[in-house]
């Protein structure tokens, strides 16, 4: 049985941290071990990225059904081009908490693990973000209750997080590998020709 992803767009997402999930999860349908599909979705018929070109995702998030899908995504943005109006709105917050009550694997790129927060399903849990100089959103993740983890990639129990756009195929993979089969994983990242996962990068300090 196919194993579906749904990879939810706000106005103002990251192109790269999104291209993460359509390449590895593109290469997994066509190479994988298991199949698996990936649903690009948002709130409108087109989006605006960041760096200001327009994007339509493959459906609207009215169209579906949220019990179709096995695990979902969800690519970071900037707050000048508008990410956080909408991954923070309420109808964006409920399709996280959909995920969350299911215990389906979530993932989330950057900036992105505020929407975690703010639909309350980090709390008391490790996770990560964008961390610079000043620790501003760190400690608006902290207000959410997540206990922060200066590190990469983050996973708590299936809730992953990270702290940039270069960090996206490692978020991706890790949603494949917690999706199908750590193998299932290691074999596209071995196809994609993706270097074997450093930990001192993983676990370096990200200021």
């Amino acid at each position: 049985m196919t194993k579906k992803v749904l990879l939810l767009l706000a106005d103002g997402f990251e192109p790269l941290e999104a291209a993460g999930f359509t390449d590895v999860f593109g290469w997994a349908a066509l190479d994988g071990y298991e199949p698996v599909e990936l649903i690009s979705a948002g709130f409108k018929p087109v989006l605006r990225a960041t760096f200001g070109f327009s994007v339509m995702p493959q459906a609207q998030i009215s169209e579906l059904d949220l019990n179709d899908f096995d695990a979902l995504a969800v690519p970071g943005g900037f707050a000048g081009a508008g990410f956080y109006d909408e991954a923070l709105s309420e109808p964006f917050l409920d399709v996280i908490k959909h995920f969350d009550v299911q215990h389906q694997p979530i993932a989330s790129v950057c900036v992105a693990s505020m929407a975690l927060g703010a639909a309350g399903i980090i709390n008391g849990r490790r996770a990560t973000i964008y961390h610079q100089i000043g620790g501003k959103r760190k400690g608006q993740l902290e207000q959410y209750g997540a206990l922060f983890v200066d590190q990469a990639v983050v996973d708590d129990g299936g809730i992953i997080s990270s702290t940039g756009p270069g960090t996206a195929i490692e978020v991706a993979l890790r949603l494949l590998a917690n999706l199908t089969s750590p193998e299932n994983a290691a074999h596209i990242r071995a196809k994609m020709r993706v270097p074997e996962l450093d930990q001192n990068w993983l676990h370096q300090p990200q200021v």
